[in-house]
């Protein structure tokens, strides 16, 4: 039988019927779940860590970082070489953040942290010296 080719699920009997709602019902929880899991994840960025958030670019990096926590980032240091990010920020260690979802997670190295350089914000993220817009 091809994909095409399946009946309805109110054409299936009773029996069928509830297997494929309860299949159904399996789906949409472990959908839910994993939404949940991808939005409830973040620590907000902490009042010490304040001057953080914002928008952050170089030539080739742009680093934004939210308020509730939330991380974008993308890297570009060449046309064909393309880094991006979009996760929730799980720690901070020292001047650190480490950014991602269940095991997998990318340590963002900030080695010089936000300040302030004439009317500018400036902050060195792994090896990139970052100005906030």
């Amino acid at each position: 039988m091809r994909l095409t080719d399946s009946p309805h699920p109110m054409a299936l009997a009773p029996a069928a019927r509830r297997s494929s709602l309860r299949h159904a019902w399996r789906m949409g929880l472990l959908a839910l779940a994993v939404a949940c899991l991808l939005t409830a994840c973040g620590k907000p960025v902490p009042a010490d860590k304040q001057d953080y958030v914002g928008s952050w670019e170089s030539a080739t990096t742009l680093l934004v970082i939210d308020a509730s926590g939330r991380v974008i980032y993308k890297h570009q240091p060449k046309p064909s070489v393309s880094k991006s990010l979009d996760a929730p920020i799980k720690a901070y260690e020292g001047n650190d953040f480490v950014v991602g979802v269940g095991p997998v997670s990318t340590r963002f190295v900030v080695s010089v942290p936000p300040h302030q350089e004439g009317d500018r914000w400036k902050m060195t993220v792994d090896g990139q010296e970052l100005t906030r817009r």
